[in-house]
């Protein structure tokens, strides 16, 4: 593969992450206009689907019908393998609304050490020690991170649950959408994915919202996070993993733990000490070594 095309599947997975790791932040400033974890996520879900429809009309336009069609049960694995997509926002956005930005983003990091323990179940053989160390610095990393050695402020439990909870469908949710239906478009398996996971966000927003449904929400955030979350990442990400290889896009999107906590620390004056920097620093340094071949070309 050319070098140019290499630099062009970065810049797309860096661009993907970056637009995810701002993410949070809107979510943070939407609650503080007294909007609610369900007005939110379906929001963002109703206008996700929304463009994402858009997207796919498009390309079959484009392409002169020639796009490969998802077949019922290409449909129905999606739209199985969606549920942990909508399971992942429902819980990293419940967390930070009881813990800071800059520590949901951590937990959500958690990822790393549950991808290679969930390999390690569906595989049947114990990780590489390049991993085993990888993760071992995740876990110090995650430490430090979070500051729980020096925090004066005590960390509401509910925000940690919740976010290590929005890490495991993380984890489901990359596992799925890597192996689920590959043969056919990306912007088909975005959609069968997002409906899957618009049935989880809409039955939370149905059994949750005591209060009349505010439709300002669709207006004022909606776009923003449909855009930022829903429609830019998984396109972009989508177009330049097969570019990077698994290996340098991952490296490239773990991009998302800084930008994530600097705009938490620009947007919402979140304090971040020279401590917690050094534990994202170690996070990002357990992805480069978990996704560095070091034994070189064979």
């Amino acid at each position: 593969m050319s070098q140019n095309n290499v630099l062009k599947g970065v810049f797309l997975v860096a661009l993907g992450a970056t637009t995810f790791g701002m993410l949070a932040t809107f979510v943070k400033m939407a609650y503080s206009e007294g909007y609610t974890t369900a007005e939110v996520t379906t929001s963002q879900f109703v206008l996700g689907i929304a463009g994402i429809l858009l997207i796919n009309a498009f390309q079959k336009i484009r392409n002169k019908n020639q796009v490969v069609k998802a077949t019922p049960k290409n449909i129905i694995s999606l739209m199985t393998a969606g549920t942990s997509l909508g399971m992942t926002s429902l819980f990293y956005y419940l967390a930070v609304k009881y813990i800071p930005v800059s520590i949901g983003i951590v937990l959500l990091m958690q990822t790393v050490w549950m991808g290679v323990l969930l390999e390690m179940i569906l595989e049947k053989k114990l990780p590489s020690k390049q991993k085993v160390i990888a993760v071992f610095i995740v876990l110090v990393g995650t430490v430090l991170a979070t500051n729980i050695i020096q925090n004066d402020v005590v960390l509401d439990w509910r925000g940690i649950a919740w976010g290590v909870m929005a890490a495991a469908s993380f984890t489901t949710t990359m596992f799925t959408a890597n192996r689920v239906a590959t043969e056919i478009s990306s912007a088909q398996r975005s959609l069968y994915m997002l409906l899957g996971g618009a049935v989880i966000v809409f039955s939370f927003a149905f059994f949750t919202q005591v209060t009349p449904f505010n439709l300002a929400i669709f207006l004022k955030w909606g776009i923003v996070l449909s855009l930022f979350g829903t429609i830019i990442p998984p396109m972009l990400m989508n177009a330049g993993f097969p570019l990077t290889g698994i290996g340098l896009g991952s490296i490239v999107s773990a991009l998302e733990l800084p930008v994530s906590v600097m705009m938490a620390y620009f947007l919402l004056n979140e304090k971040v000490i020279f401590l917690q920097w050094v534990g994202i620093i170690l996070i990002i340094l357990a992805i480069i070594i978990m996704n560095v071949n070091f034994k070189g070309k064979k």
